[in-house]
């Protein structure tokens, strides 16, 4: 079930499902009144799946070690719910942007994207946490977003396997990469310079 503001009536109803045939913009999405997290992907909706416990945990460990290495820096990092308007060629009016994402986690080193609404614009490093409701689909979708949107570093979590799949932007703006990090091994981010992290400590209880 979702609430949103009809124009027209000058108040809210609620609806089963808004429209699969109609493109929605953020000017729509800020009318909504959500009763489950929802993301805005090229104008389509997109339901997200609650979080595990495993989901948070992880989540919870990661952004720990990203905020405190950039204690005194000038990077913004973020935790979900946060939303990330990723606009086609610059476009940046509310009508306009058909794609609104919260991914898990990420860091923004051009704080001029950064406003009181979340950010609007690619992110620096973008996180996503895999939970058992993740689709193929869902997770191919967010992968060529990200990249469409020029972010630099993307990483992919698997809480279960306990890896991180990363893949980085090329020169050609086109993701490359896809390594695996497992175990001990020591993961040292590009987009975020300096910052580094042990792979186990991401997952131990």
């Amino acid at each position: 079930m979702y609430t949103i503001y009809n124009d027209d009536d000058d108040k809210y109803q609620q609806v089963e499902e808004p429209d699969p045939s109609y493109t929605y913009t953020y000017a729509d999405y800020m009318k909504w009144k959500f009763e489950e997290r929802l993301e805005l992907i090229k104008g389509k909706i997109m339901k997200l799946s609650a979080p595990s416990t495993l989901h948070n945990k992880v989540g919870l460990k990661l952004i720990n070690k990203v905020c405190n290495y950039l204690e005194g820096k000038t990077c913004f990092p973020f935790i979900a719910p946060f939303d990330v308007r990723l606009p086609v060629k610059n476009r940046r009016k509310d009508n306009e942007i058909t794609t609104v994402v919260q991914p898990d986690l990420g860091v923004v080193c051009d704080l001029s994207k950064i406003d009181e609404r979340g950010c609007c614009g690619a992110p620096d490093l973008v996180v996503e946490i895999l939970s058992p409701g993740n689709s193929k689909k869902e997770v191919r979708i967010k992968y060529e977003l990200y990249e469409e949107s020029g972010v630099k570093e993307y990483w992919l979590i698997h809480p279960v396997e306990e890896t991180v799949t990363v893949f980085l932007l090329n020169e050609m703006n086109r993701f490359e990469g896809g390594r695996i990090y497992a175990g001990g091994d020591m993961l040292n981010s590009t987009a975020v310079s300096g910052f580094s992290v042990n792979v186990s400590e991401i997952f131990t209880n």
